[in-house]
């Protein structure tokens, strides 16, 4: 199995645009080495939810010529020609060349990436991505331009790794395999991912896990669309890596209502480790595959360095990435899915409120009544709490999380949950 900086120098210099002869290289690439099972939608299936799948595309040929010699050739980085550019052959004015060219504004000597095409396959142009500095220096007259492209019909390959556990509840990790000749932006959570399933694969599992390793926003939403509803309804919740590998502070972003147990076990993971890092409510730090996930009632957090400086440039490259960053990142995960898997999932086998003073109950909690003397304490309060938080439950919820909404023992929710066990009114997977 490749390690993590092998994955990237191997991959990193392909033009992984998500349809394209290179994204179907790193595909091949990670099912020769890994146990992945891949996944494929074809062009010529039903647009989905108003996607479009767009071409097959790869770049034959680019340059930009004054009097026959080249002042630019779009060959020499994968993102030198727009994403998706149009094929063109002609000879234009300065002004006209100028509306085709793409450059960085921050810096004179680094090319952005320009992927709106991708989206919108239905309305393209040509172009190229330039250093500022190409375009300040450009003089008037005519200029020769050469783009020349293969394209056939498109369509979506996205790779999945599941371990499966003693339960069927599913914890998701999702990462970008597209995304052309950067490391950090997408390539890097599929280098921490798999590292981290390669050691989940060799421990015994409470839980199942799945990578899944997709085009941006869109593999995303093809892979979740298209899936079968029982199958998609096993995933509990899960986690984004993306942008993970720079020298930069670690961030976790949380889910859109923040109550998934695998976010808090990543946030008390840090802690425990010591790891610089902040965090950030749900799109306050990143935006990206989350909202996708999200929207099929799937809590999604986020483990990420950005922002970082090189971002969406040509200088996100393989030199940029940290292997202490790349370890920091599994070492938390492992701490996070360690917690996970270290206590039961509460999963209500009710709905409303149960009479829990009824004595096939018996389970109801007095806080006290001042008019009568008994005033309420501290403990008894957290444990009406407890009581009447459990109803509230909308979704398989750790132990140990429990006891952290509520200030109390993770050890005295266990045992009053014991107790809704026996009665038939919860069970405590796996």
């Amino acid at each position: 199995m490749p390690s993590m900086m092998q994955i990237l120098a191997d991959l990193t210099p392909l033009n992984r645009v998500m349809c394209s002869s290179d994204y179907d290289r790193t595909v091949d690439y990670l099912l020769e080495r890994l146990p992945f099972r891949e996944i494929r939608y074809d062009a010529d299936e039903p647009e989905h939810n108003g996607w479009v799948i767009p071409p097959k595309w790869d770049v034959l040929e680019a340059k930009i010529l004054r009097d026959g010699a080249v002042v630019y050739d779009g060959t020499w980085h994968p993102m030198a020609v727009i994403a998706l550019s149009a094929p063109f052959r002609g000879t234009v004015s300065l002004e006209e060349l100028r509306r085709h060219l793409h450059f960085d504004h921050r810096y004179d000597d680094a090319i952005p990436f320009h992927f709106r095409q991708l989206f919108r396959s239905w309305d393209r142009t040509w172009g190229f991505c330039v250093p500022k500095r190409l375009v300040d220096g450009l003089e008037g007259g005519d200029y020769e331009v050469v783009i020349e492209t293969a394209e056939a019909p498109g369509y979506l390959r996205m790779l999945e790794w599941e371990l499966p556990g003693e339960a069927d509840e599913t914890i998701v990790f999702g990462a970008n395999l597209d995304h052309p000749g950067v490391a950090n932006d997408g390539l890097s959570g599929v280098a921490v991912g798999i590292e981290l399933f390669r050691r989940l694969a060799e421990q015994p599992r409470a839980l199942s896990y799945r990578l899944v390793l997709a085009q941006g926003i869109m593999g995303t939403e093809y892979y979740l669309g298209r899936q079968d509803p029982r199958r998609r309804a096993r995933i509990l919740e899960g986690a984004m890596l993306e942008m993970i590998g720079s020298p930069t502070q670690l961030a976790l972003q949380f889910s859109r209502g923040a109550e998934g147990n695998l976010e808090h076990a990543i946030a008390a993971a840090v802690r425990a480790l010591g790891v610089d890092h902040r965090t950030g409510g749900f799109e306050e730090v990143v935006l990206n595959d989350e909202y996708v996930w999200e929207a099929y009632g799937i809590p999604m957090a986020s483990l990420t360095r950005f922002p970082y400086p090189e971002y969406h440039t040509d200088r996100d490259d393989v030199a940029l990435m940290s292997a202490p960053a790349l370890e920091e990142a599994v070492n938390v995960l492992e701490a996070a899915i360690a917690t996970l898997e270290s206590t039961p999932l509460i999963h209500k086998r009710f709905e409303g409120n149960v009479c829990l003073s009824n004595p096939r109950y018996d389970l109801y909690v007095d806080p006290g009544q001042v008019a009568f003397g008994d005033r309420p304490d501290e403990p008894r309060r957290q444990m009406r709490l407890l009581m009447d938080t459990i109803p509230t439950l909308s979704r398989p919820t750790s132990v140990r999380q429990l006891a952290a909404r509520v200030g109390l023992p993770q050890e005295t929710v266990a045992a009053y949950l014991d107790r809704w066990r026996k009665k038939g009114l919860i069970d405590l997977l796996p």
